[in-house]
């Protein structure tokens, strides 16, 4: 076996974060496990919905990447300038790294900037400044009219914007003041989660408008006025608005987009059994891979997917490299919880690359089911600092 190995890993989200613990689990110490992240602290995106809700503080949901260097993981805090997928390296803080192997994990950049308007406008539920903002608005709303929208029709956490409205609902019949809030979700999607299929769909629908919440699909935005708080979209519709709770457009981050590595649709394509791109070596994970699938949508951007393929492309790797364990498959399983208020989250699970269509099933909501959810949360930061 050839000695002194690299792995680069760049991003530290929570495909990048499980893969430079199992490498370094998997690997000879002699082998250098290196993670390049930009920002110093990680984020632990699931629990931004409970920051919203005032039940979290963001010290409580962060964890320092510097802690990974106890475990023999070498960080580089830095922007990535290049990638090189020919030589297999990227610049850094000025600096080439090189590798035997390249784990892409760089995840989706949020772009409001592309909805004109957007930014000034509302709050971003996928940003800890945008959750915290929600926070404090809620705190001093008693009445009038809260929206929420979605800039695109696909976006990572499918289920957050749907979990958002449920939650915000909780909210207000907690604080009295349900009778004087009216809550409306606009989605640029034709219905919510829409590639767990139509089963699934109908069931999130059916929750978010059991709690009175006024649910509008295929509305795609034009632009918005921050001063006369009115929402244009693309059919001409125009919606008043006294708090908006945003999902931006997403986007593959600036430095992918000379990298030879994306395609046609914006995003990085891989095997769907190996992640591997078309270059050998060189993997992509999680939100910044495309993996089409049967019934013509993508599969979802979440978490529990780049999780479960950061396991499939260490232990690949490691067994490569060291001729040790097995070579494995991603399967296409996934899970998620799906917070509705009053302290219940149903789950969803099940086989995303079943065909025609994922055979998914939903567990109804309980407390059991929020239970869950916070036990995960404590067991995350746990596992993999």
């Amino acid at each position: 076996m050839n000695q002194n190995k690299t792995v680069l890993i760049l991003g530290g989200g929570s495909g990048g974060l499980v893969a430079a613990n199992r490498l370094r689990k998997l690997l000879p110490k002699k082998d250098h496990v290196i993670l390049i992240e930009r920002d110093k602290n990680y984020l632990f995106a699931p629990s931004l919905l409970w920051l919203m809700m005032g039940t979290r503080q963001l010290s409580k949901i962060q964890k320092s990447y510097a802690l990974l260097e106890k475990k023999g993981i070498e960080v580089v805090c830095g922007n990535i300038e290049h990638i090189d997928p020919i030589k297999k390296s990227v610049h850094v803080n000025g600096e080439e790294l090189k590798s035997d192997a390249l784990i892409v994990s760089l995840g989706a950049t949020l772009a409001p900037e592309k909805i004109p308007g957007l930014t000034q406008a509302g709050h971003n539920l996928y940003t800890a400044e945008g959750t915290e903002g929600i926070r404090d608005d809620l705190s001093k709303f008693r009445s009038g009219r809260i929206v929420l929208l979605t800039a695109a029709p696909a976006y990572k956490c499918p289920a957050a914007p749907y979990e958002a409205a449920m939650l915000i609902e909780y909210q207000c019949r907690k604080k009295k003041i349900r009778p004087a809030v009216q809550i409306e979700l606009y989605a640029a999607e034709p219905g919510p989660m829409g590639v767990a299929g139509p089963e699934i769909s109908s069931a999130v629908r059916r929750m978010v408008e059991q709690k009175g919440i006024s649910y509008y699909p295929s509305h795609q935005i034009k632009s918005i006025n921050p001063e006369k708080k009115e929402i244009l979209f693309n059919n001409n519709v125009s919606v008043p608005y006294d708090l908006l709770i945003y999902i931006p457009p997403h986007q593959a981050p600036e430095v992918l987009q000379n990298s030879g590595l994306i395609n046609e649709s914006g995003w990085i394509p891989v095997d769907r059994h190996t992640l591997e791109t078309k270059f050998k070596s060189i993997y992509a994970i999680g939100d910044i891979a495309v993996i089409p699938l049967k019934l013509g949508k993508p599969l979802p951007k979440a978490g529990v997917f780049a999780h479960g393929e950061a396991e499939v492309v260490s232990e690949n790797l490691a067994h490569a490299w060291t001729g040790k364990g097995q070579v494995r498959s991603f399967s296409g399983y996934g899970e998620c919880f799906i917070e509705t208020g009053d302290n219940k989250a149903g789950i969803g699970k099940g086989n995303f690359y079943a065909e025609p269509t994922p055979q998914i099933k939903m567990r109804a909501p309980s407390f059991t089911g929020h239970l869950g959810k916070v036990l995960f949360e404590k067991w995350w930061l746990w596992k993999w600092f």
